[in-house]
């Protein structure tokens, strides 16, 4: 396809291939969101981070009804949501299915007991404002009790590849 031929799509069943390309055309960062549960420490990478709100400071992110994390994020009263800078994309592969997870990380608890991995390029630290129904996902809007940052390039995500801004 060339840059002048659009290709219309209605989403549905048969289109889901074409409907998530079209989604991937919108460039987002990466985020690892973690949180405690009843077997340990859960993260999962997570592109579906945004600001709501500056007063109060709220933000939200989702996850995939049909991710093994499901449970412990819908249960979960607290989570951490970690901003990843350019450099830390092997961070954000160990929190993609089948990667490492925590293991071998070096992170430790917040306040309210939520795991939380230091350095990271930005950090909300969150307590479970709402849930809301987003089809086969789940929208989690959490308050931000803490927020911390540093210096750095937000690794980016776009058409199915990390990657970062060009200034």
């Amino acid at each position: 396809m060339n840059q002048s031929t659009t290709l219309d799509i209605r989403p549905g069943a048969d289109q889901t291939r074409a409907f998530r390309d079209a989604l991937g055309r919108f460039a987002t960062g990466v985020t690892v969101v973690t949180c405690a549960s009843a077997a340990g420490p859960v993260g999962i990478t997570a592109n579906s981070f945004t600001s709501v709100s500056l007063d109060p400071p709220l933000v939200l992110w989702s996850i995939a009804r049909s991710s093994s994390r499901f449970a412990a994020f819908a249960s979960a009263p607290a989570f951490a949501i970690h901003v990843l800078g350019v450099e830390e994309r092997d961070l954000a592969a160990r929190f993609t299915r089948g990667g490492a997870g925590f293991d071998g990380l070096d992170w430790s608890f917040d306040a309210a007991g939520t795991p939380v991995i230091a350095g990271t390029l930005a950090r909300f630290d969150c307590r479970l404002h709402a849930a809301h129904d987003g089809g086969d996902h789940l929208i989690l809007i959490g308050a931000v009790g803490t927020a911390s940052l540093r210096e750095g390039a937000p690794l980016v995500f776009a058409q199915g590849h990390f990657g970062q801004f060009a200034r």
